[in-house]
């Protein structure tokens, strides 16, 4: 249902109802307005009412998580929005971010530096200009138009994080459709072929790639279609002391090795030349 509104609490703003405004903002550019909901605002499913009410109810658009008990597993308003969306899986998988986040609100700074293992001044010293003013800004808002710069600015940030989020699910399930992942002695290597239409960033995505099946530990190299050339990139994964790229720098078919050795660049197409030119890189 298309919303009109998006209403939020009033008072001191956190990062878990600014940023799933945000998130309402991006898909349905409506208001914002900051006031305590009233009973018919909590029953009409066109406005979204989002950290306080006292009602988790998607269905209605109502998503608050102050009601949940003590004892339940940390989830804030920013949670169920993205649950909402359709994206919380990806979200809890690929934002490192998301988790601390729901913790701190849920759980307060002491205990949440004591799960995260910190120090409790730690989680101050991970502040910044941009999260205070941003914050400041919203929580002194009564009511927040399309076109207004914080507005526009929030809605940004919702539409950066879906954005993201889905183009990396895309990527995923585009690489587990194409890559190889090969056996080499004591580790793996993944190759990518190229593609028409190749992708803007062809390593984009590989690491979260093998991360999501269990092979970032054991895959030591990777190779996949070069951006700025026909050929291919071959790089260590993870910084796998395996492999060595200075070690063919002087090939005539490679035409860029990074003097760290993590990285080379061959104009080689063939794939039997670019297993050649990773066996020679082997250490």
């Amino acid at each position: 249902m298309a919303l009109s509104l998006i209403l939020t609490h009033p008072g001191g703003s956190h990062k878990d109802e600014l940023l799933a405004c945000s998130l309402l903002a991006a898909v349905h550019r409506v208001p914002i307005v900051r006031r305590e909901p009233t009973d018919v605002d909590l029953a009409d499913p066109s406005i979204a009412v989002v950290d306080v009410g006292g009602e988790h109810a998607p269905e209605r658009n109502n998503f608050d998580h102050h009601q949940f008990p003590a004892d339940h597993p940390p989830v804030c308003a920013l949670s169920l929005v993205l649950q909402h969306l359709g994206v919380y899986e990806d979200a809890r998988q690929f934002c490192e971010w998301l988790e601390p986040a729901e913790w701190f609100d849920t759980r307060g700074p002491n205990v949440t530096a004591k799960w995260l293992g910190v120090d409790r001044n730690a989680i101050s010293k991970l502040s910044s200009p941009i999260d205070i003013t941003i914050l400041r800004r919203f929580a002194k808002a009564k009511r927040l138009e399309p076109g207004e710069p914080l507005w526009e600015m929030l809605s940004y940030i919702g539409e950066d994080l879906l954005e993201y989020l889905r183009d990396l699910r895309s990527r995923l399930d585009f690489i587990a459709e194409t890559a190889e992942i090969w056996s080499v002695d004591d580790h793996e290597v993944l190759y990518l072929p190229r593609t028409e239409p190749m992708p803007e960033e062809p390593s984009f995505g590989i690491g979260r790639y093998l991360e999501s099946v269990g092979k970032n530990s054991t895959v030591a190299a990777l190779i996949y279609p070069d951006r700025r050339g026909s050929g291919y990139g071959l790089s260590r994964h993870n910084d796998h002391p395996g492999y060595d790229f200075t070690r063919i720098e002087k090939e005539p078919d490679v035409h860029f090795a990074h003097a760290r050795g993590f990285v080379a660049k061959t104009s080689a197409s063939e794939l039997s030349r670019v297993k050649e030119l990773l066996k020679l890189a082997k250490v």
